[in-house]
Parts: structure tokens; sequence; C-alpha cells
């Protein structure tokens, strides 16, 4: 009975992506009726589970903080070729939405998934515990890049607006991609037990116990249906922006809210991912895909759009306003005060979520 059990998840979670990729073929650059939006909606839903499975069954074979950095790195990579491919087509209508997208993508995860993940470990083991050390530089790297790329063009002089000029945006396109590369180096080589998961003791957790290892075969099939996955997530969330867009229009909400939406819709892989990993009390699991997020999509977001602007004849808008700058000097100043003591209560998860639920509503009513 198990064994038939296990064998319809492993049925179902090889035939949904490659139904969703079907269904993303089918719907690409159309415009759809409302039933169609309702199914590819669906199918949205299913490959995003389905990319789950398969990032957990990675996770499972390599072990962290490998595991995490799979799922993070290949949802921003294919995001990124989508940034990339909407400001090519429009590079004036989309001047703002690489920025946009990446501190959308740093308040979702840093409050969001960050906030839920302590939230829940912490109502279900009294106390959400983790490794400060690897925590801890996560946090300063994300802060580090996103005042270098999303701050420091609101001050500069040399261009008009919030931007920079060629030799500023090649800097931090190079101290991106730098200081992200060197922060992989430090999590899986140099440093890797600073990301690992410690008992309540403080004592490092290597092993991981969740029963037997998946195949090499298991493993690398996964690796490939991930990606067929995240690349049906990442489509038809852009299938379905356009009935997005009217719904937001028709409400009179700012256009921002949809690049919020998306962004979202593409997250939903690593939320459930880090939910699931902290409902087992795996907190730092948790932390490492929500942080690694975050630095990989500014990582790998700046340096790309710096590439596409060479080519791209709209302007390349970075610099954060007033509201967005204010938002993440909080959320630096109270990821750092949660990181510090290595355990967390809800009320940290709390404080999060709140940060998370002003940059929502300011996003809906500026």
């Amino acid at each position: 009975m198990i064994d038939r059990i296990r064998a319809g998840v492993t049925r179902w979670t090889v035939t949904v992506p490659l139904l969703a990729l079907v269904a993303l073929a089918l719907t690409w650059g159309r415009s759809l009726p409302g039933a169609v939006v309702a199914v590819v909606a669906a199918f949205l839903a299913g490959a995003v589970l389905a990319a789950v499975h398969h990032a957990e069954v990675i996770a499972h074979r390599v072990g962290e903080p490998f595991g995490s950095l799979v799922l993070a790195v290949a949802v921003t990579i294919i995001e990124v070729a989508l940034i990339v491919t909407l400001m090519a087509g429009a590079p004036v209508k989309n001047a703002t939405l690489a920025r946009d997208t990446v501190f959308a993508a740093v308040m979702i995860t840093c409050n969001g998934i960050l906030g839920l993940s302590i939230l829940l470990a912490a109502l279900r083991h009294r106390v959400a515990v983790f490794n400060a050390e690897g925590t801890g530089a996560a946090f300063a790297t994300i802060a580090t890049l996103a005042t270098l790329s999303l701050v420091l063009p609101t001050f500069t002089t040399s261009t008009p607006g919030p931007q920079f000029n060629t030799a500023q945006l090649t800097f931090a396109a190079v101290a991106s991609l730098g200081l992200y590369g060197l922060f992989v180096a430090t999590q899986t080589l140099r440093h890797r037990d600073y990301f690992l998961q410690v008992t309540a003791e403080g004592e490092l957790l290597d092993e991981d116990d969740h029963g037997e290892l998946p195949t090499s075969r298991e493993a690398l099939t996964s690796l490939g249906l991930l990606g067929v996955a995240l690349v049906a997530v990442v489509g038809l969330a852009k299938v379905v922006s356009p009935t997005i867009e009217s719904a937001v229009a028709d409400a009179g909400l700012p256009a921002s809210v949809v690049g919020v939406v998306i962004a979202l819709l593409v997250l939903l892989p690593e939320t459930i991912a880090a939910l699931r990993a902290a409902a087992g009390n795996r907190v730092q699991t948790s932390l490492n895909l929500a942080l690694g997020s975050a630095l990989a999509s500014i990582g790998l977001t700046v340096p790309a759009v710096a590439v596409a602007s060479v080519w791209l004849s709209g302007p390349l808008v970075l610099g954060l306003g007033p509201t967005h700058m204010v938002l993440l000097a909080l959320t630096v100043a109270i990821g750092t005060l949660t990181v510090i003591p290595r355990r967390a209560t809800p009320l940290q998860g709390a404080v999060h979520l709140s940060v998370l639920a002003a940059y929502l509503v300011l996003a809906v009513s500026p």
C-alpha cells in the first residue's frame, strides 16, 4: 500500500510539470478568457507543489545548505530571464521593473518567509533555534548589496534621477556578483557548518535523519523536473499577469501592485519549502531558503540588467524612494536583532510580518 502511494506521488510530480509546460506553450502571448485563466492558475499551483517536492528530493540527496541553494538559485535565474525579457520588450515602460522586483523579493523573503518560518517554528517548539554565524553573514551581505544597488542610485549626481552612470552601474554589477559568489563559497565550502541546523543547546546537526537517501538517478531526475516546474511557474505567472493587471486597474490600485503579486507567485516554491522545514523544526533550512533567495535576487539581477542595459534603449531606474528606504533600513535593523540571540520567539516572527504588511499596504496605498 505504501509503495502504491509513493508511486502515485511520483507519477503526479512528474506529470504535472510537463502538463504545466504544455499549458505554457499553448497560452504564451495570447489573450485568455476567464475560464482558461482559471485552468492556467490550477496548473500554476500544481507546478509550485511539484517544484517543492523535487527541491526537497534534491536537498535530501545533497544535504544542507546545498539543497536550499539549488532552489533559490534556480528560481532566481528564471526570474532574471523573465525580467530581462520584459525590459527588452518595453524598455521605457519597464524602466523600474528590476528595482521593483528585487525590492519585492527582499521584503517578501526577509520579512514574509523568514517571519512565517520563525512564527511557525516558535509556536510549535516554543522557540525557533538557528545558527547565528551563517544567518548573520547572510543578513550583512543582503544589507550591503541592497544599499549598493538600490539606495546609492537615489543619491548619485552624475545622472539625473535615481540612476547610475555607466561606471557606477559597472561597479554595482561587479560588486553584486562578486559578493554573491563569495557568499556561496562561504556557505558551501569554507564555512558550511555555519549554515547547518543546531540543537537548542547549540550543538551542530550535520546528518540528515529523514529516511533513506534518494539515489543519484532519482536526484538527477528531480533536478530536471525542478527546472521544468520552475520554468512553468514563472512562465504561467507571466501568462496570468494581464488578468492581474486588468483586475488591479479595475480596482483603482497602483500599477506596482502587479509586480508584488507576480513576485508572490514566483516565490511560492521557496515559501512552501521553508514552512515545511520550519514545521519540522529545521529553522536554519528555512532561513537558508529565505535569505538565499534575497541574495540571489540582488546578486544575479543587477549584473544581468547591467549587461542588458548595453542594448536596451530605455533608462534603468534602480534607486528606491524614501518610503522604501525606510522599510529596508527597518528590515535590516530588526533582522540583526533577530539573529543575534540565536533563537527567536513568536514575537520576532510577528515583528517581521508587520513590516511586510506595511510594505503591502503602502504598495496598495502609497
